[in-house]
């Protein structure tokens, strides 16, 4: 079996994981097996922050709504009951954003769940 001298395919494989690399600090930039390691260690990162980030504004999202939701006198847990019950279907998203950029819109949403809390 003839050998087989793979430059140009080794070559171009090796300076594409260089290339993902360009940045890292130290070796991991410049040589290729520890670049390989890290850029497989950083798209695994990615992949799982992806998700993550999801749970992270979620919880934002429920500390914010939480924060304006006692400032109105009533915790997040009955709040959200009090909209459920009201047929009021919002998400935390937008909730939380009425609840930074416009304290009256979300006073009155906080009113509806407890008139309706109150029934």
């Amino acid at each position: 079996m003839p050998r087989v001298k793979g430059g140009t395919v080794t070559r171009k494989r090796r300076n594409r994981v260089l290339k993902l690399a360009k940045g890292y600090f130290g070796s991991k930039h410049r040589l290729y097996r520890v670049a390989n390691q890290q850029v497989m260690k950083s798209l695994n990162y990615a992949y799982r922050d992806r998700r993550q980030k999801k749970r992270d504004f979620r919880r934002l999202w429920i500390t914010r709504i939480n924060a304006a939701a006692r400032v109105n006198g009533m915790s997040y847990s009955t709040l959200m009951h009090g909209l459920k019950v009201a047929g009021i279907d919002v998400n935390r998203k937008m909730l939380a954003d009425l609840a930074v950029t416009d304290a009256a819109a979300f006073a009155k949403f906080a009113e509806t769940a407890k008139k309706s809390l109150s029934k």
